[in-house]
Order: structure tokens, then C-alpha cells, then sequence
């Protein structure tokens, strides 16, 4: 079995190895926790400034605050904003206890609990307690006769990025090249390489790489590779106030969220859950994961991701054993015909 084989529809406990990156650092990755997330953007203006990625979703109409929509080729991170009819019950606890990494700064406990006191209004949990909008909220949920307020809601706020997959489908079906895995383990484009094919737009189980309009060429999250190569932390992860997005070696990150996860189950969030943590899922595991608040689906996630060419070499064994029936069926009919 080839290394590309390999890579493809075997083990792959270290993709940077088996890409050929024999001396190589621990791979890395972003574990985003939206349950602290503000929905600030930074990470999103971060990205674009970094990476000088044109600028998009200027038109607020019909989208709320979620003016990028969907992830492509101009939006390498999209701040999702899930609006529900339900309080914020206690998604903040253990805010202040939470473990810092890589790429935060010293002070980042005192911002992180900066923030947690920034959501109190009127004594009460963002979404729990009275809000003036300024105007009469006709029909707005909890509002009750002669108020102008809303009490009952909850905002779902989350950064989505490209989740760099363990078996990534992009990857597998780019017949130039112009994908590679870094030694770091992350997938990235060189879009001098791309000749717009868009096979890699299929390949994906997240619908996260596109085409630039106008350009045709294949666009995504790099992770920030000439950052990592300097040393840095990726822009978005660095711009990140309240350390939603944390940046580090992915086995650390899967330790990290895990005791997240059980401080969030211990203050009865019960809802709290890893998403692309686990290495057996349909992409081998994410360079990329989450805590979420509620099913994937309400995120835009898929609750299943498989890549595309799971099955490829199953495929072709098939199709080789179908046409060797089929030949050997040719054969003795015309074997038999010459008998006649």
C-alpha cells in the first residue's frame, strides 16, 4: 500500500508523517469553545487583514449580525449567530478557571473574566433579564403586556474554519498539487498551483473550500501557515478576546476541552458537546473541533461528515472485478462461437 493509500483509507494517527514530513513539530490546531464566544469578529477581520482576503457580506439585510452567511472563498472564518427561545442558563461557569494555552497572553484570565462580567445586565445573565430595546417589540418572544423587553432568548455565537481534516477530501481529489499537508498537519491551497477544477469544492464533507468569483481558483483557511512557520499563532486565534478560539498542539486541545466539557456538565449544561474531536469519525478526526451548545445541525454542521473518497478503493475493486466478468463472459461467448 502506497503512502497516499495510506492516508487515504488506513490508520492515520500523524498525517504530517504520512504526507512525507518524516522530521516534523506535534500537529496543531484550533479548539473553539462558542460558549464563550461574543460574536465580536475579530477573528473574521483578523483573517481577512492577515491573509488579505477580499472583503464580503456588506449587506446586513434578512441575516441579523451574521452578515458572511457561509464559509468560501472570501470568508476563511464565518461568526455564526443562532438566535433561541431560551435563556442562557450557565454556560459561563467556570469561565474564570479556564485553561489557558499557547496563544494566550498573561493577562488572559482577567479579559476572560472581563468578558463574563461584561454579560450582566440588570443583574442578570445575558438573555435572562430585562433588555430596553429603545421601541415597541410587537410580538417579540417574552414580552408580556406594557413591556418593551425581551427575557426569554439566547444567543448561539460560533467561529467556523476549515477543519483541516485527517483524511481530507480535498486533499485526495486535487489532480494538481495545488493541496498539500504542511508539517504542521494542516491542509493548505497554493493558488498559483490551482487551475480551478473545483473537484476539491465536491470533496469536501463541510462545504467549507470554494472558487473565487472572478478568479476560479480554489480558496480556504490555511491556519496561517506563514505564521506558524514564524513562530506566530494564527491571526484569528490572536485576535480572539476572549479566548473562544484557542490555538495549540491538538493533543492538548482534546484535554483542554474535555475539562471543559465536564465543568460545563457539572454546572447543568447538559447540552454541552465535542464536535470533530473523535479521531474514529467520518474524517479520521478534525485539526479543528468544537464545544457546542446544541445539535450540529443548528450550527450548519453536518451531524455525520464523511469524506467522499472513503470508499475509492472498495469502488474500483468492484468495477476491476465487474469488468474481468464481463471479459471473461466475452470470451466464451466468442470461444464458443468459433466451436460452432
Amino acid at each position: 500500500m502506497t503512502t497516499r493509500e495510506h492516508s487515504l483509507y488506513g490508520p492515520l494517527a500523524d498525517p504530517a508523517a504520512n504526507a512525507g514530513h518524516l522530521d516534523h513539530p506535534p500537529r496543531v490546531g484550533f479548539f473553539t469553545d462558542t460558549s464563550v464566544c461574543i460574536g465580536c469578529k475579530a477573528c473574521e477581520v483578523a483573517c481577512k487583514e492577515w491573509n488579505n482576503v477580499p472583503e464580503d457580506g456588506l449587506n446586513l439585510l434578512g441575516m441579523s449580525f451574521d452578515n458572511t452567511g457561509m464559509l468560501g472563498a472570501d470568508s476563511w472564518r464565518h461568526v455564526a449567530f443562532i438566535e433561541q427561545e431560551r435563556p442562557l442558563g450557565r454556560q459561563d461557569a467556570g469561565l474564570g478557571e479556564l485553561p489557558t494555552g499557547p496563544s494566550v497572553t498573561e493577562a488572559a484570565a482577567e479579559t476572560v473574566a472581563e468578558a463574563l462580567r461584561g454579560t450582566q445586565r440588570a443583574g442578570g445573565d445575558l438573555g435572562t433579564a430585562p433588555v430596553d430595546l429603545g421601541f415597541p417589540s410587537f410580538d417579540l418572544p417574552g414580552r408580556t403586556p406594557g413591556e418593551h423587553e425581551r427575557t426569554e432568548f439566547r444567543w448561539l455565537m460560533s467561529s467556523d474554519v476549515c477543519k483541516h481534516c485527517t483524511h481530507a477530501g480535498c486533499l485526495d481529489v486535487c489532480p494538481t498539487g495545488a493541496l498539500f499537508r504542511t508539517e504542521f498537519g494542516t491542509v493548505v491551497v497554493q493558488a498559483d498551483i490551482c487551475n480551478g477544477c473545483g473537484y476539491c469544492v465536491s470533496g469536501c464533507p463541510y462545504g467549507v473550500i470554494d472558487r473565487r468569483h472572478g478568479d476560479g481558483r480554489a480558496w480556504k483557511c490555511t491556519m496561517c501557515y506563514d505564521r506558524l512557520r514564524g513562530g506566530l499563532d494564527p491571526a484569528c486565534a490572536h485576535a480572539c478576546p476572549t479566548q473562544s478560539i484557542q490555538f495549540g498542539p491538538l493533543d492538548e486541545l482534546r484535554e483542554r476541552a474535555a475539562q471543559r466539557l465536564d465543568q460545563l456538565h457539572a454546572a447543568g449544561v447538559p447540552e454541552a458537546r465535542l464536535y470533530g474531536a473523535d479521531p474514529g469519525n467520518g474524517v479520521g478526526g478534525d485539526g479543528t473541533f468544537f464545544l457546542l451548545l446544541d445539535e450540529p445541525e443548528v450550527y450548519g454542521l453536518p451531524p455525520d461528515p464523511v469524506v467522499p473518497t472513503r470508499d475509492l478503493i472498495s469502488t474500483w475493486k468492484h468495477v476491476g472485478l465487474a469488468a474481468s466478468g464481463l471479459l471473461a463472459a466475452a470470451v466464451l461467448a466468442f470461444a464458443g462461437r468459433g466451436g460452432r
